[in-house]
Order: C-alpha cells, then structure tokens, then sequence
C-alpha cells in the first residue's frame, strides 16, 4: 500500500541528479475553471518539474536501479537500448550518464528535434525509425531496438512497454505525492473525486488507478474516484481505428502489457484530436504559466469535455470536489513544433503601441540596420557588455 508521507520539497544536498526525480508540484488552475464555469478544484500534477523534465524520470529511475540491484545491469559492462517516444529516453538517458552506462534510443520520426538533441547532450546515440511502421515491424522503434539488442554485447533493453515497474513507479511514487499534497492542503476535502491521465505504455494510469483502488479500499469509507484516461484520436487503447496524429507520447497500435484496462481501475476512456489537445495546452501556457507540452493539452482537454458532460456536472458544479489532471512534461521538446509556434505573432493593443513606438513589427528580424535606426548599444550586442 503507498504511503502519503512523501515531502513536497527536498531536504539537505543532494547526491545526484537521480534524487531530484520526482516531487512535482500540484497547482490549482483557477482561471481554466473559472473561464469554464467550474466551481470543482481543478489541480494540475505538474511533472515537468522533475529533473528530466517529465512524468517518465520516475520509471526510468526505478527501472534502472531495480535492474541493477536483480544484476540485469553490470556496470562497465551493460549497454541500455530502448524505443521510446522521447521522455522515457531522456529519464534513462540521464540514469546512463550518472550511472556510466552507454545508451542507445530508439525513436519515431515525429518526434521533436529537441527531444534528439537533448538525447544526444546527455551521451545517448539516437536511431530514428518511420513513425508509421506498426510496432511489430522490423523498421519500427521496437524491431530495430530488438535488432540492436541481439547484435550489441551486454546490450539490455529495459523495456517500458512489459517493465513492472513502470507502473510501480506510480503506485509508490505518484500516488502518494498526490494524497500527500491533498491532506496539507487548505482544501475542505482531501481526496480525489476525478483523475485524469493520458495513457501511453499505460504505466502512468494504471499505476495510480491501483493505488487509488487500494486506498480507498483502506479507508472504506465510500468514497470512490472517477478515473478518466484520455487517448488521441488515431490510436487504439481507448477505441476507435489506428491513425496518424501529432500529440507525442501518448496513444499506440497495440496495447502494452503494463496497461491495465480493467473496468474496476479505469471508468472510462476519452478521445480528443490534435485540435483540442493543442489548444488546451496553449491555454495552459498563456492562462496558468505552465510551460507544458501538447500531452499535457489532451488531459485537460479531456477532463473539460468529461465536465461539461451530463456525467460530469456533478462534479464540475461541486465546490468541494478535487479534479486531479496529470500534465506529463514541458513545453521545452516542442519549441520547434507547428502547433505552438503558430499564432505567437502578437494582435494586442500592447503589440501594435510597441510597433508604432519602434518604428517596425516585433515580428520582423533584428538585424544590424534595425539596430542602428532604433539607436541600441552594438557593444552589448556584441558580447563585451
């Protein structure tokens, strides 16, 4: 059973990196849930606090400490390999770097450039593969992975998509940090009435559902949380045909071994499209300051459709119900992307006061001839300021 003893901040130096997976904040988001009409606590689990920037720090950490501790990893000696849409692969990444381990990711081609080059900073090699290659096929993230595997010596693969302690990581670390932030709250109630995840191996989802399932088990006092998965349109865990779709991280053609789709831990799948994902995290961006990325837009748009729902007014319309959504990761893999640089040009009064004031558009390049018409200092510019 989890405990809800875990700190919200960390105490003393730290030894490593490592230690500071984890220990995320949960944020109201107040002005969403007024613009909304929603009277319920929306709180946000903000995971790109963690070191590595993302909800996957904490299985990469424990998949590879638990490795090491059943002699599945040898220092010196072992070679990481793992497909991954990206965050799975910089948690494990940064493990390898720490720990002295080489480290080989495998990636689909949709996947951010930034994703590639931190992957790359922290040691790792980086093999992309087509992101329309079906998981079983030899070009996919996983074929070529396996290929590797059997070709490197002392090549392991922790493999996130079968690892127990994907979801583990969840049950012991996730969990309770939620519970732990509820009860030294100043809310009037401490529990959770709505959780919403994306579901992607699955291990996020289904490792808090069983943690919540066996808490409430515990306390046996009737109370019993609503558990929302969000998928994107196009994959197929929570329905529907596989299709393409740019929201990274979340969704897959198969259903991995460490999601548990029972009907007693999750109460109901949600679909959104790209559309509504991105536009939720812009808002999360622009409304509440959390920097995030497009996963963190298909939770909250989900858990804004499941509100809206007749299902959902019970909860949206009581102002004592928490409504607990997990925001995965950053905004910093996806500063290159379509999605959000689209619409950054600036249309307010403040903008166009500006423009007339300088001379030029905010937008326009800042070249050497802007520089000089405009009056600035080029030694600044130039570095000996």
């Amino acid at each position: 059973m989890p405990t809800s003893s875990s700190p919200n901040h960390w105490s003393g130096v730290l030894n490593s990196a490592l230690d500071a997976v984890g220990n995320t904040p949960l944020i109201r988001l107040d002005r969403i849930a007024e613009a909304e009409g929603l009277k319920c606590n929306l709180l946000g689990k903000a995971e790109f606090f963690s070191v590595g920037g993302s909800v996957k720090d904490r299985i990469a950490k424990r998949m590879v400490e638990h490795a090491e501790k059943t002699g599945v990893l040898i220092p010196g000696q072992s070679v990481v390999i793992e497909p991954t849409s990206g965050n799975t692969g910089i948690g494990l990444a940064l493990a390898c770097a720490i720990k002295g381990y080489k480290c080989i990711i495998t990636l689909p081609a949709k996947m951010s450039l930034e994703k590639e080059i931190l992957l790359k900073a922290l040691g790792a090699e980086v093999v992309r593969t087509p992101t329309e290659a079906a998981h079983d096929a030899p070009e996919s993230l996983m074929g070529v992975a396996e290929t590797l595997r059997k070709t490197i010596p002392g090549a392991v693969v922790l493999d996130q998509y079968s690892n127990p302690n994907n979801p583990l990581a969840h049950y012991f670390s996730t969990y309770p940090e939620i519970a732990h932030a509820l009860e030294t709250s100043d809310l009037p109630r401490k529990d959770i009435d709505l959780l919403v995840a994306g579901a992607g191996t699955g291990g996020t989802i289904s490792g808090l559902a069983r943690a919540i399932r066996d808490a409430e088990k515990e306390k046996n006092d009737g109370h019993k949380a609503y558990i929302l998965a969000a998928d994107p349109e196009g994959s197929i865990l929570g329905g529907g045909e596989v299709g393409q779709y740019q929201v990274e991280g979340i969704g897959y053609d198969f259903f991995p071994d460490v999601l548990d789709r029972s009907p007693e831990l999750i109460d109901e799948w949600i679909k959104s499209n790209d559309t509504e994902a991105f536009t939720a995290a812009k808002r999360l961006i622009k409304e509440e300051g959390l920097c995030i990325g497009g996963s963190s837009g298909t939770a909250l748009a989900s858990a804004l459709k499941w509100l809206r729902s007749e299902a959902g007014r019970k909860v949206a319309e009581d102002p004592e119900a928490n409504v607990v959504i997990i925001l995965p990761d950053g905004v910093r893999n996806y500063m290159s992307k379509p999605w959000f640089l689209e619409g950054q040009t600036g249309t307010s009064e403040l903008h166009d006061t500006i423009r007339d004031i300088i001379g030029r558009d905010l937008d326009d390049a800042y070249n050497t001839k802007s520089k000089s018409s405009v009056g600035l200092n080029t030694t600044a510019a130039n570095g000996t300021h």
